[in-house]
């Protein structure tokens, strides 16, 4: 068992542990260091440069001053997008394999220094643990998601009574200080590691992967005491006033009609239970405070060490707000301390996802677009909005080209699937790029192929193809598939050939 002690005792050692490297790749290397950032379960328009009220200045000043995405992707929930983003592949069945390599191998190989602070989700055996998949540093939790303030604290029988594994490297930590929070420990981390790496003179690759604000709804009381009694306003109202907000950055176009509820989100009028409900949605923007203060320390590191212009920083979430209830609405379980296991429930997911339909694990737009910010001073122009297309396929061969490492056919001794992505360096240096002719999802039933402006899903609940024409309609309001049964025949052919190329059985 490894302490926190010896953990900070590790951080603050000068040896890096890592692949050995030519004599080119040591002394001075120019190429620009990566720090990528995934958050869980947040909402389009929960932080400020996307039209939130939660108060977010270190991610609003990554778009002040870099890029803001509006069309940027994920893979509709946590580990489908974990896999994704580390691979340069859409998720198969069996999320990573030995003929898949990682971004800490591909770049570990490359002579960069690797580590990840934070959720993994993506197994536990070594051929599928960080620490044995190209990350020179891995610190912290193997599963989906633990209780905040001691991740030795079982999830509730309601959500299978597992305790997750929270560890350092190969080795599991059980025992956790009075002060301790995940998110602060993962920011602390991160930062750590920024000021360990940038004294070897080579280039390190960061990828930071916060819990937050993924449920239970943990945060600390001065943080909830910055947004409790913000939320009486109710959701339809907050779901108004970041559309506003929206329409005024120019992330929107104000022809896009703004979606109702869904038939199972009832409107606030009719809530019982306000206080609670605004204590709900107080405790998640908390958490998203706390987050966008460990960015703030991630970054002063950058600047500390004289990293930070010459280091590409982009932060993003890996799927839409959350609508689950895990163990229902009772009013007895308080969110906010660790004695209690919380969830925000559908309707705020719903003003979390303005100004989109559906949520997490739906695969329209409310579950798979993501904001993007991304901040590279050498390079990217400040202030600017992209409209182009990207989806997280595209962070490996991103990184690759600015990296000038190589994508293998063959590694550790297995053929590896060729990279599904395509680089967005164009993008990020105010070119257009030839974006993806074809993108595809598929979820838990949830299915959906996009084609430039066209976009055919398939919802679960409806079990019927909905086809719309994003341009016109991004928030997918006008279903034209009856008015064009020959696209929906092709397109809905063209995603039946891609899941059974991939493995994926639809449901």
């Amino acid at each position: 068992m490894r302490c926190l002690l010896l953990l900070r005792l590790s951080i603050a050692a000068s040896a890096v542990v890592g692949a050995c490297v030519s004599g080119s790749a040591r002394g001075a290397d120019s190429r620009p260091n990566i720090v990528l950032i995934l958050c869980d379960d947040m909402g389009f328009s929960d932080v400020g440069c996307y039209g939130g009220e939660i108060r977010t200045p270190n991610i609003d000043r990554l778009a002040a001053e870099g890029m803001r995405f509006t069309q940027f992707y994920n893979a509709a929930r946590c580990w489908p997008t974990r896999a994704a983003v580390v691979t340069g592949l859409y998720p198969r069945p069996r999320n990573l394999t030995r003929n898949m390599v990682t971004l800490g191998e591909v770049l570990r190989a490359a002579g960069y220094q690797t580590a990840l602070s934070g959720k993994w989700h993506l197994g536990r055996g070594k051929e599928t643990h960080p620490y044995h998949r190209g990350f020179d540093e891995y610190y912290g939790l193997l599963g989906g998601c633990c209780n905040f303030f001691d991740p030795s604290i079982p999830d509730p029988p309601y959500k299978g009574g597992r305790v997750r594994f929270f560890g350092h490297n190969d080795e599991r930590i059980t025992e956790f200080p009075e002060d301790f929070y995940t998110t602060d420990a993962f920011s602390d981390h991160a930062a750590g590691m920024v000021r360990r790496f940038a004294k070897a003179g080579r280039p390190f690759f960061l990828h930071v992967c916060y819990t937050a604000p993924h449920y239970p709804l943990h945060a600390k009381a001065e943080d909830i005491a910055k947004y409790q009694g913000k939320y009486m306003i109710g959701w339809d109202e907050l779901r108004r006033r970041r559309h506003r907000r929206q329409i005024e950055l120019g992330l929107v176009d104000p022809k896009w009609t703004l979606p109702g509820r869904d038939e199972a989100t009832h409107s606030w009028e009719e809530e019982k239970n306000r206080e609670y409900e605004d204590l709900r949605m107080a405790v998640y923007a908390a958490m998203i405070d706390c987050m966008d203060q460990g960015i703030g320390r991630i970054l002063e590191a950058l600047e500390e060490t004289g990293a930070a212009d010459n280091t590409l920083v982009m932060f993003l979430s890996d799927n839409g707000g959350c609508a689950e209830n895990p163990g229902g609405t009772r009013t007895s379980r308080i969110p906010g301390p660790k004695e209690y296991y919380v969830a925000c429930g559908r309707p705020w997911a719903y003003a979390q996802n303005t100004p989109f339909r559906r949520y997490k694990s739906w695969v329209h737009e409310g579950g798979t677009c993501t904001p993007l910010v991304a901040r590279w001073p050498a390079v990217i122009k400040p202030g600017t909005i992209t409209r182009q297309t990207g989806h997280v396929i595209d962070f490996m061969p991103t990184f690759v080209e600015l990296a000038g490492a190589e994508y293998p056919a063959r590694f550790g001794g297995h053929d590896i699937k060729p990279c599904e992505g395509k680089s967005l360096m164009p993008v990020l240096q105010g070119r257009t790029r030839e974006g993806h002719d074809t993108l595809y999802w598929e979820h838990i039933g949830n299915r959906a192929i996009r084609q430039g402006r066209w976009k055919l899903v398939w919802d679960r609940t409806v079990k019927r193809w909905e086809l719309y024409d994003l341009a016109a309609d991004r928030t997918e309001t006008n279903d034209l598939a009856d008015a064009q049964p020959d696209r929906v025949r092709r397109m809905s052919e063209q995603w039946t050939a891609w899941a059974e190329s991939i493995g994926v059985a639809p449901k």
